[in-house]
């Protein structure tokens, strides 16, 4: 299995690229920034093709797609649309520019890398596309708008992709990870209490959502399990939803004066 992972050098696409390359026969290509951390991450799981590259740059799919030709001689069986950050403001604070730049990595350039590998992931079908979101694309919170405005695009781009490409042999899944301890999102708030630590998860867990929606075939895994009650609540009582997460804006607000 040729395998291209997004976001790879900490976090969901670190823990996704360990679990990859635990597969029989898998070779990866391991998509960030910190070239210093891909290139220790690819020794400690014995090997990978490596490309520091910011996904937002302009020539970033065709250098990760002359990688996959290069090294692989243009086979790939998984794309795993990991990368992705936040930048929380209320909109009041944080205007069309935060969701600017939010869209720009967590939805703008997961489709243009897509774009550009599609082609190899037909050729090379039966292929999988597995596109990492966030329960923040079924329900929005207070001060997280344009992360769910990216969350929510991905999300319905995701849906509308499977039911093109699965003419073409390229099954496409989708995870909705709700609150993961990782470096860009530590959860700190939730970990240390007992009462909200239950809903934290670890990137691993993720890991394995996305072998059961890539290869694995699922069509969507959220983690914890329990959140796709989130997303239901959020069509069947989306006012009960709004004043559940009233509370957490209320807060937010007062401590933002």
């Amino acid at each position: 299995m040729i395998a291209v992972v997004t976001g790879a050098s900490s976090g969901i696409g670190e823990a996704t690229a360990r679990r990859l390359a635990a597969e029989p026969g898998a070779r990866l290509v391991l998509v960030a920034r910190r070239e210093e951390r891909l290139r220790a991450l690819a020794e400690e799981i014995g090997g990978a093709t490596v490309v520091a590259v910011d996904l937002t740059d302009a020539d970033a799919p065709a250098r990760v797609r002359a990688a996959v030709e290069r090294e692989h001689g243009g086979r790939l069986d998984l794309l795993v649309n990991n990368a992705g950050a936040s930048w929380n403001a209320p909109f009041g604070e944080g205007g069309w520019e935060n969701v600017r730049r939010t869209m720009a990595l967590n939805f703008d350039a997961q489709v243009r890398l897509t774009e550009a590998l599609l082609p190899l992931l037909r050729a090379s079908a039966p292929s999988a596309i597995v596109n990492v979101a966030s329960t923040a694309g079924r329900v929005g919170r207070a001060g997280g708008g344009a992360y769910s405005a990216s969350k929510f695009a991905f999300t319905g781009w995701t849906d509308s992709l499977h039911l093109e490409e699965q003419v073409h042999g390229v099954h496409v899944g989708l995870v909705m990870p709700g609150f993961v301890a990782t470096e860009g999102f530590p959860q700190t708030m939730l970990v240390e209490r007992s009462l909200t630590r239950w809903a934290v998860s670890r990137p691993e867990r993720v890991a394995e959502a996305i072998l059961d929606a890539g290869p694995g075939g699922r069509a969507e895994r959220y983690v914890p399990r329990a959140y796709w009650l989130a997303a239901l609540l959020r069509i069947a009582a989306p006012g009960l939803v709004r004043r559940a997460t009233q509370r957490g804006a209320n807060r937010l607000l007062m401590r933002r004066g």
